[in-house]
């Protein structure tokens, strides 16, 4: 089980529906001004996005690099392939990154993601993405917490130390003979400042608000368009 897929296994555990949701709606309000046709949303997870966005008559696919989200995806019928947005094909009014999946960048991967971003962008197309603020990461993402359910208990451990979160993940899942097999890894996230996002070549940051999900002022939402 690669460490994704990991997180994508505990994810149910997280107790994070409702920031989800929450992030759904602020993105949803933000691309209706845009009158977008077409969407790719990277890192798509099980779908939930694309979801309400084919509701309101866009045209969506999705990538992850989690077999087990792009499994659950193509079960509901969606357009999901297990690819990175270097891969990816086509060309997009909109392409949106919810939830922290910026943060899951070095800074080098970062900007080749986002040069690779702008290619998968129509003219004038838009691309927003959401990132920790400091605060977001140093005062609501470390810590230790944990959770369970009649088959499943996980233990999460987040220390953030010199810019970045490492997030060890130790799942157990009862098998069919009641027996707990236990899974763990580390995730990494990095801190971004803003000025990362400046001055690049393929796309241009025309807004940046800084809002609360868990906490005071602990996310910050991205848009660019394609220069």
């Amino acid at each position: 089980m690669t460490n994704l897929d990991l997180y994508a296994k505990a994810e149910p555990l997280l107790g994070i529906e409702e920031a989800t949701e929450a992030l759904y709606d602020l993105y949803r309000s933000e691309l209706d001004s845009y009158k977008i046709k077409t969407l790719l949303d990277v890192g798509c997870g099980r779908g939930g996005f694309m979801k309400r966005m084919i509701s309101d008559g866009v045209t969506c696919s999705g990538i992850d690099l989690s077999a087990v989200m792009v499994d659950e995806c193509v079960s509901d019928g969606l357009n999901a392939k297990q690819i990175d947005i270097s891969q990816a094909d086509g060309s997009y009014d909109a392409i949106v990154a919810i939830f922290d999946v910026l943060n899951f960048l070095n800074h080098d991967e970062l900007i080749e993601f986002l040069e690779a971003v702008s290619l998968r962008l129509n003219d004038d197309g838009i691309f927003i993405a959401d990132i920790n603020t400091l605060y977001g990461f140093s005062d609501v993402a470390e810590g230790v917490m944990s959770a369970e359910n009649d088959k499943e208990f996980l233990v999460v451990d987040a220390e953030f130390e010199n810019d970045e979160l490492h997030t060890k993940f130790t799942l157990f899942l009862k098998d069919k003979d009641d027996k707990y097999i236990k899974h763990q890894d580390t995730i990494v996230q990095y801190f971004h400042k803003i000025k990362t996002f400046q001055n690049l070549n393929g796309l241009k940051l025309i807004d940046k608000q800084t809002f609360s999900l868990y906490d005071t002022k602990d996310k910050t939402l991205l848009i660019f368009k394609k220069r």
